[in-house]
């Protein structure tokens, strides 16, 4: 593991103490004790090794790379200092055994009512986990009103294997299964509990997604049928809660939290959509639909708050033509809000794995952990 000359000017010792005051921003813990140092290599006053990540979406990589490469230079007879940083994505242990797939974690997408952009957020989302370098699946469990096919611009229809397994449709580097692909775009689907229970199962069991870092399931707005089914059939690695700013959609947001509190689902946070408009002309800003709801219902609610993602209509054009922004216009405002919000999330995956792991490492209030 460790490669050294015959007369070095600095030990590995030397640089593993410099390398012990480094954090990890969200473990609050130093990079050597999370064993997140590997490969170190000294040779002629240069140090080389990688600091493994525990996500490829990262929200702290650049930051842990500069003070690394800080803390080691500050060592006698180092001249330079060169750093990779790969990752091993973390898994929920708890989804071993319940399905018939290696994915390592579900994030659920919902909202506590409809009109609020949803799938919007929900799409662009796991395109911004996959553009960042997960393995990415999207299921869209919103079987009233499946709409992730249309933004994705699949047409196709999934394919049997010889095995019976359903073959999810790719695009954009995702593999995605839709109610929309099973129905007619003009039928109504009027399904009591068990048959909407079954199309879940159908969907975590019976589409060969292959391995994926995180599965994206897209809700129906509410709380109904779909997130008790889910919440049974899969252990969820948390939920991401989409509101906008006015009162009457935070009102049903917390309605939301509370209903998968009491499914002991952990809440990575809030985001708000539709937070602001920049105007393309003269570059004024307005708060639309208020402002700030979000982020103060987060606070009052004790979850995380994730992020804002601005009103344009570029994200509804592109929603329409089946390019979402990440896609069409990755260098606007509104696609690096998305990415932002996707390092969000990956890190509050990563934490809450850790904190399986080894209770008592997360900061009392960052991710609430409701049980009964």
């Amino acid at each position: 593991m460790f490669g050294f000359g015959k007369k070095q000017s600095v030990s590995e010792e030397q640089v593993l103490n410099a390398l012990r005051a480094v954090q990890e921003p969200d473990l609050h813990r130093d990079l050597v004790s999370l064993n997140m140092i590997r490969d170190l290599k000294i040779s002629d006053g240069t140090v080389s090794f990688n600091i493994m990540l525990t996500t490829p979406a990262c929200p702290f990589k650049k930051k842990m790379q500069d003070d690394a490469r800080q803390a080691v230079l500050t060592l006698p007879g180092v001249k330079q200092v060169n750093i990779e940083m790969p990752a091993a994505m973390t898994t929920d242990q708890r989804i071993r055994g319940q399905l018939n797939i290696p994915v390592k974690n579900t994030i659920a997408v919902a909202s506590g009512k409809g009109g609020v952009g949803k799938s919007t957020v929900t799409v662009n989302l796991a395109v911004a986990l996959a553009q960042e370098g997960a393995k990415v699946g999207l299921m869209d469990a919103d079987v009233y009103g499946p709409n992730d096919h249309i933004m994705m611009g699949v047409t196709k229809q999934p394919l049997y294997s010889q095995d019976g397994k359903i073959q999810p449709v790719e695009a954009y580097g995702i593999k995605l299964m839709s109610m929309g692909f099973l129905v007619e775009p003009e039928q109504a689907l009027v399904w009591r509990g068990p048959m909407l229970h079954s199309v879940v199962r159908q969907f975590l069991n019976d589409v060969d997604w292959g391995e994926l870092d995180y599965l994206v399931i897209d809700l129906p707005p509410g709380t109904g049928d779909v997130q008790l089914s889910l919440a049974q059939a899969v252990p969820l690695t948390g939920a991401v809660m989409v509101t906008t700013p006015q009162d009457v959609a935070l009102a049903d947001v917390r309605k939301g939290v509370s209903a998968f509190e009491k499914l002991e689902v952990p809440i990575l946070g809030v985001v708000e959509n539709m937070s602001y408009f920049i105007c393309p002309h003269c570059g004024e800003r307005t708060e639309i639909f208020s402002y700030g709801g979000g982020r103060k219902a987060a606070e009052q609610w004790g979850v995380p708050f994730l992020g804002e993602i601005p009103l344009n209509p570029d994200i509804r054009i592109g929603g329409d033509a089946g390019k979402p922004i990440t896609i069409s216009k990755p260098e606007s405002l509104e696609a690096k809000a998305f990415h932002e919000l996707a390092k969000q999330v990956a890190s509050k995956v990563s934490v809450l794995n850790f904190s399986r792991k080894a209770p008592g490492i997360i900061a009392a209030g960052d991710i609430p952990i409701i049980k009964r």
